[in-house]
């Protein structure tokens, strides 16, 4: 029998309890596109071919009578979480320039030694952000 592996990440979530802070920077600052929200709980966002979605924690940790309705389990964390976005080499250099243009502070500027950079920043929720070139993993 073959191996069965999925087949790449279609979501990924981060938490923050002002939602309205974190549309304006991920909608504002990154550019994203709004896919759903409802005050007070979450906002989704597209991401290329993936989801990203923020969560309110406090909404989210337990399952609401909604999220029964539709058998969603709860979502909640605690703590500052990571995501890095996948960007080519000139990529970088033009969002580290716009970050900053935003008043966003560059925590890190990082060459790989194996090649490859990143760049790590915060948005409002204090979730460490990066954007990095594929092949620091030994991606394309």
């Amino acid at each position: 029998m073959d191996r069965l592996v999925p087949q790449g990440i279609l979501e990924s979530s981060l938490y923050a309890e002002d939602l309205e802070a974190a549309e304006q920077f991920y909608s504002g600052v990154l550019g994203f596109e709004v896919f759903s929200k409802q005050p007070g709980r979450h906002v989704f966002f597209k991401c290329g071919g993936q989801m990203l979605l923020i969560f309110n924690p406090n909404a989210t940790r337990v399952a609401s009578a909604a999220d029964a309705k539709i058998k969603m389990s709860s979502h909640g964390a605690t703590g500052q979480g990571h995501i890095c976005f996948r960007a080519g080499a000139g990529e970088i250099a033009c969002w580290k320039s716009h970050l900053e243009e935003k008043g966003v502070v560059i925590e890190l500027d990082f060459e790989w030694p194996q090649g490859g950079r990143s760049i790590y920043f915060r948005d409002t929720a204090g979730n460490s952000l990066e954007f990095a070139e594929p092949r620091i993993w030994g991606l394309s």
